[in-house]
């Protein structure tokens, strides 16, 4: 016969739950009977066996063999971890936000069937600010690079030993560092890339 298989927790029946818990249930043939969830994956495996010994199954499918009866196996196997009333508070909200999320789709979908000349005028109007709005950036941009440009070419005059129609305090020297990338985004809205740092 071959070896019981084991999951990762190391314990036949029980699986780890991406919540930190212990998972526990046994399979007999299609059926499946969830047995909870559990702090430990010790515990979780105590609760597999007392339920292995209700069912009636051989010893050597049990985790542990330091249990010789059904009441043993059921005086060591914890109870299954209980949820608090907070969380069922939030599951209940949740579940709440759910409902009016998928009522406000079913409202809209009947909005936009009944009403396809608005729907028409929305998506017209997004797309007019779209393009108002990729003109205006690649404004920007193309004002971005001329001033550069002129601060590089002063920059180069003045290394160069001539002199610069730019006084010593011109703030205009500080375009030489500004970025003229291509790669903008396409939300940007000309915030400093720095204001969620704050």
């Amino acid at each position: 016969m071959p070896p019981r298989r084991r999951s990762a927790s190391g314990y036949c029946g029980v699986r780890e739950r991406p919540n930190d818990g212990f998972y526990a249930e046994i399979r007999s043939g299609d059926l499946r009977l969830s047995l909870g969830t559990y702090d430990t994956a010790h515990e979780a495996a105590r609760a597999f066996d007392a339920a292995a010994w209700r069912l009636g199954r051989p010893r050597r499918q049990m985790n542990f063999q330091d249990v010789y009866t059904l009441q043993q196996a059921s005086d060591v196997a914890p109870p299954s971890r209980v949820n608090s009333a907070q969380d069922h508070a939030e599951h209940t909200a949740r579940q709440r936000r759910l409902l009016v999320a998928e009522e406000d789709e079913r409202v809209m979908a009947e909005w936009r069937r009944c009403h396809p000349e608005n729907v028409a005028y929305e998506q017209s109007y997004w797309a007019r600010r779209r393009e108002e709005d990729t003109r205006r950036r690649r404004e920007e941009r193309l004002d971005r690079r001329r001033r550069k440009a002129l601060a590089s070419a002063q920059a180069d005059l003045v290394n160069a030993g001539g002199s610069s129609f730019f006084t010593e305090e011109d703030e205009r020297w500080f375009d030489i560092w500004l970025s003229t990338s291509d790669d903008t985004n396409d939300d940007d809205d000309g915030a400093d890339d720095w204001s969620d740092w704050d």
